[in-house]
């Protein structure tokens, strides 16, 4: 009997540990591909870096040797920015965070065939070109939404070319992930890409893709960090010996900031839709010189700040003893993006987002006579505003102005900058920029 029940205990220990070298095999390969998107995405991210950074700083090295240059440049780089997206990815232009919405939302049985249109090597290929022409035209856009994108593309690739022997891995999470990866690596900022999923993304319980998401975040961001360096994407802005007085100009300009984003977003949905009504490439390629030379105007006779991505004017406000900033300057910042985001051609907001609010909180400390700490605080919370005003992800903003400024004893104005920036922002739209667009998207895939 004792031998009998010994052989059965043997076999009943070798089927559980079988069963448990299943499970380790199949979850490590389901790891693995995340893992690998993490890595291609971290390196992309990098390079993407360096070549938009190049572009920018061309289109600076061209204003202070013939500044006259940029009434030929502008128009030549939105046309040509526009027609490389209308002519070989239509959906590469703009930012790319509404592209991943939509395809998160087309991952299903039915639809997923029709990510292919918005997440591709084509579509990541063109969203760098496209972008990169813009910027070298003074267009005011940003590479980190395009990053996202970008991010999604690589992921979905990743995911399309595993054997048919490989374990099933859920599009939609493989696409959040990649997003998620994206943020990371392009603002170095791995608590913001969590975030980010979460609360712009998600609508699947974290808890069916937590590992894979904190995982991938982390390598795409040590990737990035491994050929860029580490670094914080501002720096650290002197705040101390702050007042809780400051609680009041901090909520004044969240409000503002909030109420300004959002009708920035009406305006450049509104363009969109009117453009969509143009008939003729003629009429397109029209609306794009005009709103090059508007641009290259303001930038040639007044200020040469509304030019390109905005992080200039962030880094100024925040560390030089200059952050003197003209009245006007902040709905230069919103113009800029308006023309630049609606031209057709592909390019971020998050970035110009981020330099308008940071014009309208400079504006406000000068007026209001804070010191430099003082007005600090206000210039990073007009950030987290703005962006807030734009996205309608007030937690995502604030970790993400945290991480790139390492101001943790900010925390509390940061999330109060996006709460108060949320609320304001309903008085005037009760959507964001992002849905918005991701419905127009969505409509235009299910139509075919």
């Amino acid at each position: 009997m004792r031998r009998i029940i010994e052989v059965i205990r043997i076999k009943i220990k070798n089927s559980f540990d079988n069963i448990h070298n299943e499970n380790l095999k199949h979850n490590l390969l389901q790891a693995i591909p995340f893992w690998i998107g993490s890595v291609i995405t971290g390196i992309f991210a990098v390079i993407y870096a360096q070549i938009f950074q190049w572009g920018e700083n061309l289109m600076h090295l061209m204003m202070a040797w013939k500044s006259w240059l940029i009434f030929f440049v502008a128009p030549l780089a939105f046309v040509l920015s526009w027609w490389l997206v209308n002519r070989f990815a239509p959906f590469a232009k703009g930012s790319g965070i509404p592209q991943v919405m939509a395809a998160v939302e087309l991952a299903n049985p039915k639809e997923h065939r029709k990510i292919t249109r918005l997440l591709s090597l084509k579509i990541l290929i063109l969203k760098v070109l496209s972008s990169v022409i813009l910027v070298i035209g003074g267009g005011a856009v940003g590479r980190e939404g395009p990053t996202i994108q970008i991010a999604g593309s690589v992921f979905r690739k990743v995911n399309e070319v595993l054997p048919d022997w490989w374990p099933k891995i859920s599009k939609k999470n493989m696409i959040m992930t990649g997003a998620a990866a994206g943020l990371s690596a392009a603002f170095n900022t791995p608590l913001g890409g969590i975030v980010f999923a979460v609360e712009e993304l998600s609508k699947t319980h974290i808890n069916y893709f937590k590992t894979a998401l904190f995982t991938a975040v982390i390598i795409a961001g040590l990737t990035a960090q491994t050929f860029a360096g580490s670094y914080l994407y501002l720096g650290y802005p002197k705040t101390s010996n702050i007042e809780i007085f400051i609680i009041f100009p901090v909520i004044f300009v969240s409000a503002i900031s909030g109420i300004f984003a959002s009708q920035l977003s009406r305006l450049m949905l509104g363009v969109n839709n009117w453009k969509r009504r143009l008939k003729t490439d003629r009429s397109n390629i029209i609306f794009l010189v005009i709103s090059a030379l508007i641009i290259a105007s303001l930038a040639y006779f007044v200020n040469q700040e509304i030019l390109g991505s905005g992080k200039g004017i962030m880094q100024r406000v925040l560390f030089s003893e200059n952050k003197h900033e003209e009245w006007y300057m902040p709905l230069f910042r919103m113009l800029g993006p308006a023309l630049s985001f609606t031209s057709g051609g592909a390019g971020g907001i998050f970035a110009p987002a981020l330099s308008a609010g940071a014009s309208i909180g400079a504006v406000i400390a000068e007026w209001i006579h804070l010191t430099p700490d003082e007005a600090n605080v206000v210039i990073l919370t007009g950030m987290v505003a703005f962006l807030t005003g734009i996205t309608r992800a007030p937690f995502t903003s604030s970790i993400i102005v945290l991480e790139m400024t390492d101001r943790h004893s900010l925390i509390f104005y940061l999330m109060l900058a996006g709460l108060t920036s949320s609320l304001f922002s309903l008085l005037v739209s009760r959507h964001s920029l992002y849905d918005a667009l991701k419905e127009s998207y969505l409509k235009d895939l299910r139509k075919k």
